[in-house]
C-alpha cells in the first residue's frame, strides 16, 4: 500500500499535514468537503507499507463532526481523514495512532483495539447526520439501500427495526441518495451528505437513528469513539488525547474560537453558520461522558453482540476523568 503524504492548501494556516490513501474513488463522492485540494505548491512524499505503527499520525473522520477537536491541533500532529469504516483499517494497521472509528468496529475488534472514553462523537436524540430517506413510511420498507462508509449506523439500523418488529432487506451502494431511492425504498446515509439531503428534502427524512436509538433505550448514543491499539506507544497517546481534549475545551469555553470553528465547518461544508451553530449545540458532540460509557457497552453488547466488557484504554500514569466518574 502507498500512502501520500501533503499539506492541504485550504488549512495550511492551521498547520495540519494530511494523510490520505491514494485511491482512484473520487475525492468528492467519499469525503465531501474535507478532503486535500491539489494545487500548486503541493507537499508531497511517498511512504512504502507500514514499516511501524505511526506515532505522529491522528485519523479523523472526513466530515464536518469532529471539526471542533481538530482546529488549532498542533501542527506537530499528521492528520488522517478518511470516511468511519476505512479508519478503522488504518488504526489496525499501524498506519494512525488513534482515530475515532465506529462502535461497531471497536465491538469487532475489541481484541486489538480499546476505546477512550473521553472524546467521541455522540448525540442526545436527533443527531441530525444519520438518517434514513425514503418516499414511504418505515413499515412499508421492503427494502433499504445502506452506504458502505460506517459499519455502526448499518449495524444499529436493522437492530433498531427489528425492535419495531421490523425487517426489510438490506442492500449495500454507493452514498447517492438518488440511486438508492431509483432501486430501495430506502437508503440510510451519513455524515455532511445526509445533512445536505436533509435540508434539501426533509420530507424524505423518516428516521434519525440518534433519536430512534433513545426512544428504545433511553440512552444517547455514542456513533464513533477514538481508539487506539493495545499495544499502541502510551506517551503519545496520552499526548494526542491531550491535544484534542485541549482543542475541544477552547471550543467549549471560549466564545471567539466556537464562532471560528462553526465559521469555518460552514465555509467547508457550504451549509449556512446557522445550521452549524444547531448542529454542534444540540445535535452532535465531542466530550463523552460517563452515560455515554453506559450506552457503548449496551451498543456492543446488545447490538453488536459482544461477549465481556468493552476494552477501554488506561493511562499508565492516571486514569481518565470519565473513568474515575463513573466508578465514584
Amino acid at each position: 500500500m502507498i500512502l501520500i503524504v501533503f499539506h492541504d492548501s485550504s488549512r495550511m494556516r492551521e498547520g495540519f499535514q494530511f494523510v490520505v490513501l491514494q485511491s482512484t474513488i473520487d475525492f468528492n463522492d467519499i469525503f465531501e468537503g474535507h478532503h486535500p485540494t491539489m494545487t500548486v505548491g503541493l507537499h508531497c512524499r511517498l511512504l512504502k507499507g507500514c514499516e511501524r505503527m505511526r506515532t505522529d499520525v491522528i485519523g479523523r473522520v472526513s466530515f464536518a463532526n469532529c471539526d471542533p477537536l481538530f482546529h488549532g491541533l498542533d501542527p506537530k500532529w499528521k492528520v488522517l481523514p478518511a470516511p468511519p469504516s476505512w479508519l478503522t483499517g488504518h488504526l489496525l494497521r499501524g498506519e494512525c495512532l488513534i482515530a475515532p472509528i465506529p462502535m461497531a468496529d471497536l465491538a469487532r475488534n475489541a481484541d486489538t483495539l480499546c476505546a477512550i472514553d473521553s472524546i467521541g462523537i455522540a448525540s442526545d436524540g436527533g443527531v441530525g447526520s444519520v438518517l434514513l430517506f425514503g418516499d414511504c413510511p418505515v413499515e412499508e420498507m421492503r427494502d433499504i439501500a445502506v452506504p458502505t462508509d460506517s459499519s455502526t449506523s448499518r449495524t444499529l439500523l436493522p437492530w433498531l427495526l427489528s425492535e419495531r418488529g421490523f425487517r426489510p432487506r438490506l442492500i449495500e451502494m454507493g452514498p447517492n441518495l438518488e440511486s438508492m431511492l431509483e432501486r430501495c425504498d430506502g437508503a440510510l446515509l451519513i455524515g455532511d451528505r445526509a445533512i445536505h439531503h436533509a435540508h434539501l428534502q426533509p420530507d424524505l427524512v423518516r428516521m434519525d437513528l440518534g433519536d430512534e436509538w433513545l426512544d428504545i433505550t433511553d440512552m444517547p448514543m455514542v456513533f464513533g469513539v477514538f481508539c487506539a491499539r493495545q499495544d499502541a506507544d502510551t506517551t503519545a497517546v496520552s499526548c494526542a488525547i491531550s491535544d484534542l481534549e485541549g482543542a475541544l475545551s477552547r471550543f467549549e469555553n471560549e466564545p471567539l474560537f466556537r464562532q471560528e470553528v462553526i465559521a469555518r465547518s460552514a465555509k467547508v461544508t457550504r451549509f449556512s453558520v446557522g445550521r452549524m451553530e444547531t448542529y454542534f449545540g444540540s445535535e452532535v458532540r465531542n466530550r463523552l461522558t460517563p452515560k455515554d460509557r453506559a450506552s457503548m457497552q449496551r451498543f456492543a453488547t446488545d447490538v453488536c453482540g459482544l461477549e465481556g466488557e468493552v476494552p477501554w484504554w488506561v493511562d499508565n500514569q492516571s486514569e481518565p476523568v470519565n473513568r474515575r466518574n463513573a466508578a465514584s
